[in-house]
């Protein structure tokens, strides 16, 4: 029998599973998902917007896989600590698959950043999903009049689109009760979610951009002398993949109508790039300073020397993930990915046989979910041609009596499911549907049948 962990159980660790298990090559496969959260299916349960029920019941997908007799779930369990180095789980284990995706936000690098009122999209989203890292965040919603979405990706116009929404659309779904009644108490009027370069280059996707224009009491719109500066903007007939084309499309209806009175309003600026956030005080951020650029001909822009300061009282960045290193890895800075080969880590220049990489920190923060697919696909096609040498090598026990004498308390499936009771149990109390626990205490409780 050949015992495999897979480290992540978001898409790319529940794929790499599936892979591993349903092959026919090699017979008797194992898999043990670890996950340092105690809840599976990574950030589709804490990433993907919580109105985006669609895209989360990919959760009933993943859930399938994980019911699986031959894969055990076992959360709480923390690789590349103390109690678990990575060397050790390879002892344990016949082979490895990290899947541990892209934890940490880039940054803008101007000055302003440290000013209260400044967060990253990163740590916004994680609140309102009711990740059990983000408890302790918290966002002045009420104090909020104007805020700033610097970004033009999907995670930009997720939390632009979070912003602007109204509670009769939020409750429905299993967003945390203290952030829907921030978010319900919200002073926030007006949100500007701003790109450095033209409409046409932008990274979100036509259904999300569209979704804006189309929320109750929201006013969307754009400057119809910024959107102008894009020569691809100004040429319908210029050659652009089709997503970039129908953004101009939808930019372009929006730029024609005339503007509502009253509601909450959503602006997207282009050609703005940000140099300094600017502050009271009181240490809190007041406004954004950004120059206007125009294009530079190849693809990029250039500054014009010229400013604008666009007042608000909260900025999200959202320019970007990066990799985080796990000890006991191979990192590069570089590419915020481990090394690697076919899926396979490279050490020293040559493939470490044993140890394998899916999904963000194999490739980097791109593609959409069902990526992941092919990724995870590659990366156990290349631990199954080593399974002839992997197997030869006999190991000690059950990893989870290991796990367990390290001093981790694991989460198995029956835990899991503890905690959908308990979430379901606290969405009822509170006439809603299923609400998340959104803190390390109260799902370990959960986990073990304890009421919150």
């Amino acid at each position: 029998m050949l015992r495999i962990a897979v480290v992540g159980s978001g898409p790319s660790g529940v794929y790499a599973a599936q892979t591993l298990v349903q092959q026919r090559e090699v017979p008797g496969v194992r898999v043990d998902v670890l996950d340092r959260l105690p809840a599976p299916y990574g950030l589709v349960r804490y990433g993907v917007a919580p109105d985006h029920e669609k895209i989360k019941s990919l959760q009933g997908s993943l859930r399938t896989v994980l019911e699986d007799e031959r894969i055990r779930f076992l959360g709480n369990v923390e690789v590349g600590g103390p109690q678990l180095p990575t060397a050790r789980l390879l002892e344990l284990y016949h082979a490895v698959v990290y899947c541990v995706g892209a934890a940490r936000d880039r940054l803008l690098g101007i000055p302003g950043e440290e000013l209260a009122g400044v967060h990253s999209a990163t740590a916004f989203v994680a609140w309102y999903s009711g990740h059990p890292d983000a408890a302790a965040e918290a966002f002045d919603l009420p104090g909020v009049d104007a805020a700033i979405v610097v970004g033009a990706g999907n995670v930009a116009v997720d939390v632009t689109r979070i912003l602007a929404r109204g509670v009769p659309e939020l409750a429905p779904t299993d967003m945390p009760h203290a952030a829907l009644g921030a978010l319900g108490a919200s002073g926030v009027r007006e949100v500007q979610m701003v790109a450095r370069r033209g409409p046409s280059q932008g990274k979100f996707t036509t259904k999300e951009l569209r979704e804006l224009g189309t929320m109750p009491g929201v006013d969307a719109v754009a400057d119809p002398a910024e959107l102008a500066l894009d020569p691809a903007y100004a040429d319908p007939g210029a050659a652009l993949p089709a997503v970039n084309r129908r953004n101009v499309e939808v930019l372009r209806g929006w730029a024609a109508e005339p503007p509502r009175d009253g509601g909450r309003r959503i602006a997207l600026r282009f050609f703005l790039r940000p140099v300094e956030v600017l502050g009271g005080p009181d240490g809190r951020v007041t406004a954004m300073r950004f120059e206007r650029t125009v294009p530079d001909g190849r693809g990029g822009v250039t500054g014009t020397g010229g400013y604008e300061d666009i007042p608000a009282q909260l900025v999200l960045r959202s320019v970007g993930y990066q990799g985080v290193p796990l000890p006991g890895l191979p990192f590069s800075e570089a590419t915020g990915t481990v090394p690697h080969a076919a899926g396979r880590v490279v050490r020293a220049g040559r493939a470490s046989v044993g140890e394998y990489v899916a999904g963000w920190i194999k490739r980097g923060p791109t593609g959409v979910i069902g990526t992941n697919r092919p990724c995870a696909k590659e990366t156990a096609s290349s631990l199954l041609q080593d399974a002839g040498e992997l197997a030869r090598r006999a190991l000690p026990q059950d990893p989870l009596e290991a796990l367990r004498e390290a001093g981790l308390r694991p989460v198995e499936w029956p835990g899991w499911l503890a905690i959908e009771a308990a979430e379901a149990e606290l969405g009822h109390s509170l006439g809603r549907r299923s609400v998340k626990i959104p803190d390390w205490e109260g799902l370990l409780g959960a986990a073990a049948g304890r009421a919150g």
